[in-house]
């Protein structure tokens, strides 16, 4: 008879605390974040509280990528969508503002005291611009371009009316709109450009980075203290939409920030036996890793990793390829490697991987921290080598 008692009042307690639970869970943030790495950071932030939806995973490139429907529920049902903004991830343009218009968007590259790098125009990189980086790098962030910070206008949570129609997949459309000015290659699908589109092939185009001609390069991540600063605008954002649980954020910023100064003294040690020596990469996309930590590119094989370019271009990388005696040539997972070994032809340099995104490493808070350090790695090996 007491144990039925028993089984009866419990069965109660639990009938009425599944309410309570259930608006627990409810209560957690749906978070929804563009590419891996800043994936990983928003993951470090909601440790302990919940896990971000990836849209662009694996090895798959922000440059041409087609949203998946599972994707557009992730993104109607997010309360909160991270991304580097439109300057990178354009194909997320059309769905933010329409698919996930009920979310709160908040675009990284806005963020308060982000370091922003103009584009370097061009195949070869000037010399100039890695001399002034030579006596270190620590004041980088503090300094020489926190001028640039503000120079984007406020995109969070905002419509952009001039994409109401059509813009979809960006096929050939003019994006009058923004402020940095894309034109019609931004998010087109890589298919469209599988013959190398000749009329694209010359320097006019290809010195537009990813078409933002006179805008600031989009790859603010592969600088740590950028990463600082996005975790740091990711916990703000995180404790407004839930304040709930805005002490466990705090916390999480500040382990995260302590692991990232860490992760810059031990890159900064790790690359010290080889800076100075010059190397070539793929596509222009680390210029806020070389500055932080000082090491010089000579150039890339192109700006636009969804243009092939030209065959003038190429042979200009390779005759300053032999010129420099540049150590070392860097493909990526993303793209096919086979311009490095063209650009190289002729040459003793060395080829290797970088990438850039994290493609083959698994989801998750770590991941950021692995992509530096691998990057890291990739060029210590490379150019020691020699």
């Amino acid at each position: 008879m007491a144990s039925r008692r028993f089984l009866t009042v419990s069965t109660t307690l639990s009938l009425a605390l599944l309410p309570l639970l259930s608006a627990q869970a409810a209560a957690e943030p749906k978070v929804v974040a563009s590419i891996k790495p800043v994936h990983a950071l928003v993951a470090s932030v909601m440790e302990g509280v919940g896990t971000p939806d990836l849209i662009v995973g694996g090895a798959a490139s922000p440059h041409a990528y087609a949203l998946k429907p599972s994707q557009a529920r992730a993104l109607e049902n997010a309360d909160l969508i991270f991304w580097i903004g439109h300057e990178l991830e354009s194909f997320l343009v059309k769905p933010v503002e329409t698919i996930g218009s009920k979310a709160r968007a908040v675009e990284l590259i806005d963020s308060d005291g982000v370091i922003q790098l103009p584009f370097r125009e061009g195949g070869s990189f000037d010399e100039h611009a890695h001399e002034e980086h030579a006596d270190g790098h620590d004041d980088h962030g503090d300094e020489k371009h926190q001028e640039h910070a503000h120079d984007h206008e406020d995109h969070e949570g905002q419509v952009h009316d001039e994409h109401a129609e059509g813009q979809g997949d960006h096929d050939g459309e003019k994006h009058e709109g923004h402020a940095h000015g894309h034109d019609d290659h931004e998010g087109e699908k890589h298919e469209e450009h599988a013959d190398g589109h000749g009329k694209h092939e010359g320097e006019k185009h290809e010195g537009h980075a990813h078409d933002h001609a006179g805008g600031f390069d989009a790859h603010l991540w592969l600088d740590p203290l950028n990463a600082k600063i996005f975790v740091k605008t990711i916990g703000e954002a995180l404790s407004d939409t839930d304040p709930e649980n805005a002490s466990t954020y705090a916390a999480n910023v500040a382990k995260t920030n302590q692991k990232l100064d860490a992760l810059i003294e031990e890159v900064n040690t790790n690359l010290a036996p080889v800076r100075g020596k010059q190397f070539i990469v793929f596509h222009d996309a680390y210029q806020y890793f070389e500055k932080r930590f000082d090491m010089v590119a000579a150039g890339s094989i192109t700006v636009n990793p969804e243009v092939r370019p030209s065959a003038e271009r190429v042979a200009a990388i390779r005759d300053k390829v032999q010129k420099l005696n540049a150590a070392c040539a860097f493909s990526e997972p993303q793209f096919d490697g086979q311009l490095i070994d063209v650009a190289i032809e002729g040459s003793e340099a060395r080829t290797a991987v970088l990438d850039p995104l994290g493609a083959t490493l698994d989801d998750g808070p770590e991941l950021y921290f692995d992509l530096i350090r691998n990057l890291a790695t990739s060029m210590r090996d490379c150019l020691a080598a020699g």
